[in-house]
């Protein structure tokens, strides 16, 4: 049920494909201030995880329906998440006189980058020095920053076909990336790493003003510690999904204490990528001195325990359990429940914010 009346502002949805289900939050623009009116998700069974939802266009766009009449949302007006995995995103330098050049310029460069032919590709671009409106640009400006952003056009295409099947108006499709931006970091101008913990991929993505500096994509997440945890303990998938959130138990059922040891063995390879793209980003900014000052954690599995204190000891650097209904006005009554789902909401929260404040 939704927690409010029906709005006489305008509200929007955040729908979120991961591989664990769908989730939808509608948000509602209150003084430029985002409110929560309802939410509703949709869990997929642990067989189906390895499949892309999206594939399935009608099955897909029945499950929004059914999650958006439970939750009785009253809004159509939509805005999706591309996942970071299948998205080309870099931050390129490119020289230019005036707009006319640097629009050539970014093409150019897209042409030379982007790994598929640019004709199947939707190309958007992003300026990140100020440049002038008009005329020819100072001779130090003349190596412009752009954001470039690629999206294959037959995955675009699938999400317009699953929301026209749904009944809603896709307002925009856009990364995964900045939807956590708005959810999770605001307005903070520092580097922050966000280690988004899904189940079947761990997104990683530095952030600095705003803008994601660095992307990358690992394919390991939580299904993966679930499917260990169920084979060396022999328990069902279903249990070592529970255990998984309280290590104390695991604690007991694995002999010699040996489960910290399976948990470090398990995260290696992900602490190895976040290990290299933090240095990956220091090399980038060593003129600057810039090192990330902080770690945001999201995603389903970020829930484990004492997981923050575990990537701050390792990595030497203050990591905390994301919160992203931090900037969303909600019934005081519910926060507990919303804390407890807040990670696995972090994107679609973010989705709806794009057009609040």
């Amino acid at each position: 049920m939704p927690f409010f009346k029906k709005p006489i502002k305008k509200s929007y949805l955040g729908v979120d494909f991961g591989a664990s289900g769908i989730k939808i939050a509608e948000l509602m623009n209150e003084k430029g201030r985002a409110r929560l009116l309802t939410y509703g998700y949709s869990d997929r069974p642990f067989d189906s995880m390895s499949t892309n939802i999206i594939d399935t266009a009608k099955d897909t766009a029945d499950l929004i329906r059914k999650i958006c009449a439970k939750a009785n949302t009253s809004s159509i007006k939509a805005v999706a998440g591309l996942p970071v995995a299948s998205v080309f995103s870099s931050i390129v330098t490119v020289q230019a006189k005036n707009k006319n050049e640097l629009q050539a310029a970014i093409h150019a460069k897209a042409k030379k980058l982007i790994p598929l032919p640019i004709e199947e590709m939707i190309i958007d671009s992003k300026v990140l020095d100020k440049i002038p409106e008009k005329g020819e640009f100072p001779k130090d400006l003349r190596n412009v920053r752009v954001l470039l952003t690629g999206a294959p056009k037959n995955i675009v295409k699938k999400y317009i076909e699953i929301f026209k099947l749904a009944g809603l108006e896709l307002l925009s499709l856009e990364t995964e990336a900045f939807a956590l931006i708005r959810s999770l970091v605001g307005k903070d101008p520092s580097p922050i790493m966000i280690i988004d913990f899904g189940s079947m991929r761990t997104n990683l993505s530095v952030i600095e003003k705003g803008t994601p500096f660095l992307n990358r994509s690992i394919n390991m997440g939580g299904h993966t510690l679930t499917k260990t945890i169920s084979q060396s303990l022999g328990v069902s998938l279903k249990q070592a999904e529970q255990m998984k959130r309280d290590i104390s138990a695991l604690t007991r059922l694995a002999p010699g204490g040996s489960l910290p040891k399976l948990l470090d063995n398990l995260l290696q390879p992900i602490v190895n990528e976040i290990k290299y793209s933090l240095n990956m980003y220091a090399g980038q900014k060593e003129s600057e001195g810039t090192t990330v000052e902080k770690i945001i954690l999201t995603g389903g599995s970020s829930l484990l325990p004492n997981f923050s204190d575990y990537f701050t000891k390792l990595l030497n650097i203050n990591t905390y359990l994301g919160d992203p209904w931090a900037r969303v006005i909600y019934p005081l009554e519910l926060k507990p429940v919303l804390q407890e789902m807040g990670p696995r909401f972090s994107v679609a929260i973010g989705l709806a914010m794009r057009d609040i404040g």
